[in-house]
C-alpha cells in the first residue's frame, strides 16, 4: 500500500512566483499594425513594465522566488530563476533581456519555411503551464516547508483554440494542487482559457484599461502574496467565457455535440468519436429501433 503523501507546509509571508512570458515573435511583430492592431502596447514598452515588476517581488522579500518561463510559437522554456541564477536586481535586466533575445531567434527559426502559419499560431500557453506546475512539484518534493506557489500568466497573443485540451488539464491539475494562475491580458482581445484558468484556481484575471500603466497594475494587484490577499480588496472579473473548443476542427463554439462515452466535444455530428471511436450511428439506430418497438407494442 502506497504512503500518503505529506501535507504541504507553506511560508506565510514567502512567494514562488512563476512569470509566464508572451514572447510570440509574430505576434508582436504585428502588434503595431495600423489596420487591425492587436495590442496597443509594444513588445520593448511590454517588457519595460514587466522586468521591475519582477524586480519588486524580489525587493519585497529577499526569500521571494521568481520564475520565468518564455512562451513563443514552437516552444518554450526557462529563462531565469532568482535562486539557481543567483543575479542581483542590477544584473535582473541585462540578464533576463539577453536570455529572451536568444530565446526567441530560436523559436523563430524553428519555424522555418512556414511563416505564414507561424503568424496565424498562438504562445504555446498549455506547454509554459506543464512547465511550471512540473517546476512547483519539484519545489513542493525538495524540502518540508515551501513558498506559497502562485503562475502568472502575462499574454498578449489571442488564444489558441488547439490548445484547450492541454490547457484544461493544465488548469485542473493546477486545481488540484492549489496553485492558483492569475493572469494579465494585455491584447486587445480577452484570453476565455486565462479567465476559466483564474475562476477554476482562484486566482486573479485582469485585463488592464490603460496598457501604458501596467507596471501599476501588476504592482498593486499581482505583487500581494496569498496570505496578504485576503486583506486586500481586489479586482474580480465581471464575466467568465466558459466557451469550449470542438475536438475536430479546434474552434470555439456555443453549442455542440458531446460524446457519452468520453466527453469529447465536437462542432457537427459525426458517425463515430474521433478520440474513443464509440459508434455514435449505432448507438442513434438502435435507440430508434427501440423506440419503434414500443410504438408496435403499444399499437397491438
Amino acid at each position: 500500500m502506497a504512503s500518503p503523501s505529506p501535507a504541504k507546509l507553506y511560508s506565510d509571508d514567502v512567494s514562488l512566483v512563476v512569470v509566464l512570458l508572451d514572447v510570440n515573435p509574430f505576434f508582436w511583430a504585428s502588434a503595431n499594425s495600423v489596420n487591425q492592431p492587436t495590442t496597443t502596447i509594444s513588445f520593448s514598452k511590454f517588457l519595460s513594465h514587466v522586468l521591475p515588476f519582477i524586480s519588486s517581488i524580489m525587493l519585497i522579500n529577499p526569500q521571494n522566488q521568481v520564475v520565468v518561463i518564455a512562451a513563443g510559437v514552437n516552444s518554450c522554456g526557462y529563462v531565469f530563476n532568482s535562486e539557481s541564477d543567483g543575479v542581483s536586481v542590477l544584473e535582473l535586466r541585462s540578464g533576463l533581456l539577453q536570455r529572451l533575445e536568444e530565446f526567441v531567434e530560436r523559436d523563430r527559426q524553428l519555424s522555418g519555411d512556414d511563416v505564414k502559419l507561424a503568424i496565424a499560431s498562438s504562445a504555446l500557453l498549455s506547454g509554459s503551464l506543464s512547465l511550471a506546475l512540473c517546476y512547483i512539484q519539484r519545489v513542493f518534493r525538495a524540502g518540508t516547508i515551501h513558498p506559497q506557489p502562485r503562475i502568472l500568466c502575462l499574454q498578449a497573443s489571442p488564444d489558441g483554440p488547439e490548445q484547450y485540451i492541454a490547457v484544461m488539464n493544465a488548469i485542473f491539475s493546477a486545481q488540484r494542487s492549489m496553485v492558483p494562475i492569475d493572469a494579465c491580458m494585455v491584447g486587445v482581445q480577452h484570453s476565455a482559457f486565462l479567465q476559466q484558468a483564474s475562476h477554476i484556481t482562484g486566482g486573479i484575471y485582469l485585463k488592464p484599461q490603460q496598457a501604458d500603466a501596467l507596471f501599476q497594475y501588476l504592482s498593486m494587484v499581482f505583487a500581494a502574496d496569498l496570505q496578504s490577499r485576503s486583506f486586500l480588496q481586489l479586482p474580480r472579473t465581471a464575466g467568465v467565457d466558459f466557451r469550449a473548443s470542438c475536438f475536430c476542427h479546434k474552434k470555439t463554439i456555443d453549442k455542440g455535440y458531446v460524446c457519452s462515452v468520453c466527453l469529447s466535444i465536437f462542432c457537427k455530428t459525426h458517425k463515430k468519436c474521433s478520440t474513443c471511436s464509440s459508434d455514435f450511428k449505432q448507438a442513434s439506430s438502435d435507440s430508434k429501433t427501440k423506440t419503434d418497438s414500443k410504438r408496435k407494442s403499444v399499437e397491438a
